[in-house]
C-alpha cells in the first residue's frame, strides 16, 4: 500500500477505537491477474509495523468465492441482471473505481439476452438498475448523500466478461454479511458508493455509514496510486524513519498536532479521546464524535 492508503487505515482504525468497535482486515484479491506475490503479507507488515492492529482473523475475498457466486446465479434468475457483449472499444475503460464515472449508455439493456459467446467472447453481466435516487448516510461535509440510479450511476458490471466478478459485487456482500456499520475511505471512492447502495437496496439491505476522507496528495498536489508506484514504507525505512515520527507527520498534516509530533498510533488515539472528537481540517470541517 502507498502512504495514502496506510494514512486512511490509520483513520478507519482510529475511526473504530474511538467509537469502541472492532476494525476488520480484508485482503480484496479476486482480481488475480493483478494480485502480486507477497503484497498481501507487505499489507499485513505494514499495519503491524504502524501499531494497526485487527480484530479477529483476516477475510480473503478469494476464499468467500462461492457466496458471490451464489448471490450473483440468484440475481440472475430474478431477471436483476442482463448480459452486456459491448467492448472496452466501444466504452470507456473501467478496470479501477477512480475518477469520473464511466456511465453505461444501455446499450444492451433492451436486447433480448443472450448469455452466450460472440467471437469467442462472452458477455458481461451488468445490474438492471431500477429507476430512482439512492441514499446513504454520510459522514462528515460531502456535497451529496445520494445520487440518481439511472442517470448519476447506470447499470454497473458484477461479472466481468473474463469471468471474474466485479468489485461492486463483493464489496457490496461483504459489507452486508460482515455486518459492517462503517466504512471509511478515500473521497476520490465517494462516486463508488452508488453502486454499491443500490446493490444493498436491491437486496433489502439497510447500507452502512460511510467516512470519505480527504486525499493525501504528492508534491505535485497529485493523489498517490497503486497503479503509478506511489511511494510505500519502503523508503521512509531505509531512511531511518519510525512509525512514530510518520504517525506524527500524519496527525501535524491533519491539524491535530504541531509539526515534528512522535507518537505511537496508540498514543495518538488517547490523545483523540481526550479531545472526545477526530476532527480533519485540510479540506473543510469534518468531525467524528466519540460514541
Amino acid at each position: 500500500m502507498h502512504l495514502g492508503n496506510l494514512r486512511t487505515a490509520l483513520l478507519s482504525w482510529l475511526s473504530a477505537r474511538l467509537t469502541g468497535a472492532e476494525w476488520l482486515l480484508r485482503i480484496d484479491d479476486l482480481d488475480t491477474p493483478r494480485n502480486r506475490p507477497g503484497a498481501e503479507a507487505q499489507t499485513i507488515a505494514d499495519l503491524q509495523w504502524l501499531g494497526l492492529l485487527w480484530d479477529g482473523p483476516v477475510i480473503r475475498q478469494s476464499e468467500r468465492r462461492g457466496l458471490y457466486h451464489s448471490l450473483l446465479s440468484a440475481l440472475r434468475s430474478q431477471g436483476c441482471l442482463y448480459p452486456c457483449h459491448c467492448s472496452r472499444r466501444m466504452l470507456a475503460d473501467v478496470s479501477a473505481p477512480h475518477g469520473a464515472w464511466p456511465l453505461y449508455p444501455g446499450t444492451c439493456r433492451g436486447l433480448a439476452p443472450d448469455w452466450g459467446a460472440r467471437k469467442g467472447r462472452l458477455p458481461s453481466w451488468r445490474l438492471r438498475l431500477p429507476a430512482g435516487r439512492l441514499h446513504w448516510p454520510e459522514q462528515g461535509q460531502v456535497s451529496s448523500s445520494n445520487l440518481d440510479g439511472l442517470s448519476e450511476v447506470g447499470d454497473v458490471v458484477l461479472r466481468r466478461a473474463d469471468g471474474f466478478l466485479a468489485y461492486h459485487l463483493a464489496t457490496a456482500v461483504d459489507e452486508l454479511w460482515l455486518g459492517i456499520t462503517d466504512v471509511v475511505r478515500g473521497d476520490d471512492l465517494w462516486v463508488t458508493t452508488g453502486p454499491q447502495v443500490a446493490l444493498m437496496q436491491l437486496l433489502g439491505c439497510a447500507p452502512p455509514s460511510y467516512w470519505h476522507v480527504p486525499l493525501l496528495l504528492d508534491k505535485a498536489g497529485q493523489r498517490l496510486a497503486k497503479r503509478d508506484g506511489s511511494e510505500g514504507l519502503e523508503r521512509w525505512r531505509c531512511l531511518g524513519g519510525r512509525a512514530e515520527g510518520l504517525i506524527g507527520q500524519w496527525a501535524a498534516q491533519l491539524g491535530w498536532l504541531p509539526a515534528g509530533a512522535e507518537l505511537s498510533a496508540e498514543e495518538l488515539l488517547a490523545e483523540l479521546k481526550c479531545r472526545n472528537s477526530m476532527p480533519i481540517t485540510p479540506e473543510g470541517s469534518r468531525l467524528i464524535p466519540k460514541q
